[in-house]
């Protein structure tokens, strides 16, 4: 600012330069700006000399780093760019060694992208300081035989301002017998020294008063002035002699106090008190040197008083004078130039000068971290430093400007292997011995979605029990994902799909958070025995990542479904009833009680006993196959009706069972009706399978062959034993039995079948086809042991066909009971259809299922 308060524009002279082509901009600008100006006057409008966007300078944080261990003297207003003064700068406060330049050395930053400025601010010096002496009054003492030309060194005055601006001459007061001289020191200062130009008679003045005046070369000119008493002494008319007038000495910088810089000597011809000397500092000496030296009066030895830096000063000028304590003393003086030598004392000093942390693990090779600056105040080879990293890390120093180093990433980062870096920086200079920094900056990687989540098991198998109910949970799925916060959050979900034709989301839900899977229906063994779902894991990154994992689901069958007696089948709807000849031997096959069970394993694995019977020890039934037989032969005194309640018991926990009760009436012969324990059962299942088919047929005609074979022997035996072929004496089975037939076959056949159950020929007739002019009757003898054959034997039977028309009615309503009965037996509860008794072949992938019907004579399936 002016005196009047008006805003200055010293722009001074704009240097403005490319330094660097790669990585981060470099360039260098100069400003000029006088000092003691006030807080916001203007230095210069940065911005638009760097040529940058004045709307930019807050988003890419524009900002000043002063020197280091100064002050914010500079600030910039990020509104419009201007350089403006933040703290009054006081140039000899900010350069103490009073040089001829004194500037601000400034580092302006700017990031995205990174650019770096160096700006330097001359600070201009005005004349803001006068003159001034050490003492106001000085009295100097000259002998009165001091002879004209005599040379009196006077007090220097001080000047902290520099140039022009400095101490420029000085001024005596007139008299008659002084006139003064200015000398000029090495360094361009100046002092003064007193010339005797009369001879002085003391008798006749004792003393002589001037003034001294000091005048800088500043606008406006300043003085300052000192009193000067000059008393004029007695003669002593030797004064001391230094061997030279000037020493030049070299000293290591921070000596320790009280080192000997040099010993000075001087010597005087007189005798006593006129000859002994006394040393001290010249009147002219600055305070500086004062402060750090001092001057045994006695000795003449030079010693250190202070902290030597030759990063302060590398030379100091010292003017010691030498006077004899005789009266009317003459000091003598001389020159002593101390040479400071460098030591390595600075250690380097490490500066983040910008900081980009933290970094993204997917940054590319060559992404800027920070910018670092090296500095050691030392000299020379003391001041070279090399910069490096220590350890093993992904990062690089690079070499950008003078001291300057950029931090570059210089591999790829893995936040989930390591998500901190401590990168040590250690700069060491080239000193005997060498000093060392390290700094340790800290660089935060920060999280990338590259981490897609992992179930814990490549699949899972789950067991859970049929008739669960809704809602249970059946198991718990879990994924990790090495990523962090958001990017490792894991939601769970079903992936789309059917099951026996319904979404799986009609099956099975998932909890998203915890990955719990719960059952939404109660699973029957029977309908469904295993699914498999597909559980999908997603994280909550940008873009999402998931993966999958099938969950197989197995149905464990339980013991839910009791038996179901299939044969034989209650006529009344409570009490199966048959007939039983008297004339039955012991072991007789009354019949075979039949039942299914829904179930499987040992669920399904069934039991039968007697549980009630009017004759206990008149009938016995297998335990695992239901045949009905006699233990004895039937006498006159045993009951005409026998009633029998048979138990039927799966092998499940608990066991569930069914009954059926048989009322057996013991008659004197068997009439040739349809026993009440025939069953039919037909598989309705039709073949997809051509090759099903083609094995039905061969399996067909080879069985065909074989009973016609049976039943030629069986008819040829039962002729040699003297009976009408209408007559049998051995039990016989009639049996129609088809292979693979359809249900809709079944019921628009015009089978019709009459089973007997006594010793006298039972016969069975069956008509091939709707509307059949033939019956086709086959009869099976068999041998005492066909209880426990496996075989079922035929033969060709043909009984007389109706004569009328009402023989055929009564022939066909017949043909219907049986087949309505057949019908019942076939389809089981529910809607399934339930098979009594069959065997089943497995044949090129397919069942093929027998279906037999038994008589009282033998049954097997």
């Amino acid at each position: 600012m002016s005196r009047g308060g008006r805003p200055w524009t010293y722009a001074g002279w704009l240097l403005l330069t490319c330094l660097a082509c790669w990585g981060p901009a470099w360039a260098q600008i100069r400003y000029s700006v006088p000092e003691e100006l006030e807080h916001g006057a203007f230095v210069g409008n940065i911005a638009e000399d760097l040529g940058l966007d004045v709307s930019q300078l807050g988003s890419r944080r524009f900002r000043i780093v002063p020197g280091a261990g100064s002050r914010q003297h500079l600030e910039v207003n990020l509104e419009n760019g201007v350089l403006f003064v933040n703290e009054k700068i006081d140039r000899e406060e900010v350069c103490e060694l009073g040089g001829v330049t004194c500037a601000l050395h400034l580092q302006v930053v700017l990031e995205n992208p990174l650019e770096l400025y160096r700006v330097e601010v001359e600070v201009l010096d005005i004349n803001d300081n006068a003159p001034s002496f050490p003492w106001h009054d000085y009295v100097l003492e000259v002998t009165e035989l001091a002879a004209p030309g005599a040379r009196f060194p006077l007090e220097s005055a001080q000047d902290p301002d520099v140039g022009n601006n400095s101490l420029r001459t000085y001024r005596l007061s007139p008299n008659a017998f002084f006139s003064l001289e200015v000398q000029t020191r090495t360094d361009g200062s100046k002092f003064a020294e007193l010339v005797l130009e009369r001879p002085l008679d003391r008798e006749r003045q004792r003393t002589h008063r001037v003034l001294l005046t000091a005048l800088d070369g500043g606008l406006p000119e300043r003085s300052g002035t000192a009193l000067i008493t000059i008393s004029v002494l007695d003669a002593n008319d030797n004064v001391p002699t230094f061997e030279r007038p000037s020493y030049r000495v070299s000293l290591r910088e921070n000596a320790p106090r009280g080192t000997l810089v040099i010993k000075l000597n001087a010597t005087d011809l007189d005798e006593g008190t006129n000859g002994e000397v006394e040393y001290s500092f010249s009147g002219h000496a600055p305070q500086r040197v004062r402060d750090l030296f001092l001057v045994e009066p006695r000795s003449g030895q030079v010693r250190v008083k202070g902290v030597l830096d030759f990063e302060k000063a590398s030379l100091y000028e010292l003017y010691v004078q030498a006077k004899d304590r005789g009266p009317s003393a003459v000091a003598v003086h001389c020159r002593v130039l101390v040479d400071l030598l460098d030591v390595n004392d600075n250690a380097p000093e490490v500066l983040l000068t910008s900081v980009s942390t933290p970094v993204m693990e997917d940054a590319p090779s060559g992404t800027v971290i920070a910018v670092i600056s090296v500095l050691d105040r030392d000299s020379g080879e003391n001041g070279r430093v090399d910069c490096v990293i220590a350890g093993s890390v992904p990062f690089l120093l690079h070499p950008s400007y003078q001291n300057y180093y950029t931090l570059v990433t210089a591999g790829p980062l893995d936040r989930e292997a390591v998500p901190e870096y401590n990168v040590s920086v250690s700069a060491r200079d080239h000193g005997l011995p060498p000093l060392m920094t390290r700094k340790t900056l800290t660089v935060q990687v920060t999280d990338v979605n590259d981490n897609a989540p992992t179930f814990v098991q490549p699949a899972y198998t789950v067991y859970v029990p049929e008739n669960n109910p809704p809602g249970a949970s059946i198991c718990t799925v879990s994924a990790v994902d090495p990523d962090g916060h958001q990017n490792a959050y894991l939601s769970y979900s079903i992936v789309e799909g059917q099951i026996q034709g319904m979404p799986v989301s009609t099956y099975v839900s998932i909890n998203s958070d915890s990955g719990n899977m719960y059952a939404l229906r109660s699973f029957d063994f029977e309908r469904i025995r295993n699914f498999r779902v597909r559980v999908q894991a997603q994280d909550a990154g940008f873009p999402p990542l998931s993966s999958n994992v099938t969950v197989s689901v197995y149905i464990l069958d339980q013991n839910d479904n009791p038996p179901v007696i299939v044969s034989p089948v209650p006529s009344n709807g409570s009490v199966a009833t048959d007939v039983l000849p008297r004339s039955a031997d012991p072991g007789y096959l009354v019949g075979r009680i039949s039942a299914l069970d829904a179930d499987s394993g040992q669920n399904s694995r069934l039991s039968y006993q007697i549980l009630q019977a009017t004759d206990p020890g008149l009938f016995s039934v297998a335990l695992y196959t239901g045949e009905l037989r006699t233990i004895r032969a039937l006498t006159e005194r045993d009951a005409p009706r026998q009633r029998l309640v048979v138990l039927v018991r799966d092998s499940g926990q608990p066991p569930l069972s069914a009954t059926v009760s048989i009322l057996l009436s013991v008659v004197d012969s068997v009439p040739e009706t349809l026993s009440e324990f025939g069953d039919l059962t037909l598989n309705s299942d039709p073949s997809p399978s051509n090759l099903t088919l083609y094995l039905i047929i061969s399996l067909g005609c080879v069985s065909f062959t074989f009973l016609v074979a049976i039943i030629v022997l069986a008819a040829i035996k039962c002729h040699k034993d003297g009976h009408s072929p209408r007559t049998y004496r051995c039990p016989a089975l009639t049996c129609c039995a088809r292979a693979r037939a359809s249900r809709e076959d079944f019921e628009h056949s015009n089978i019709n079948l009459q089973i007997s159950a006594g010793n006298k020929v039972p016969t069975g007739c069956g008509e091939a086809g709707p509307g059949a002019s033939q019956n086709y009757c086959y009869k099976v003898c068999l041998t005492p042991e066909s209880a426990k054959s496996d075989f079922m034997f035929l033969k060709p039977y043909s009984p007389l066909a109706p004569q009328n028309n009402e023989e055929k009615k009564h022939h066909q309503a017949a043909n219907n009971a049986n087949l309505s009965a057949a019908k019942e037996g076939h389809y089981g509860r529910s809607g399934r259809r339930e098979h009594g008794f069959h065997r089943g072949v497995r044949t090129g992938g397919h069942w093929l299922r027998k279906h037999l019907l038994w008589t009282t004579g033998h049954h097997h399936a």
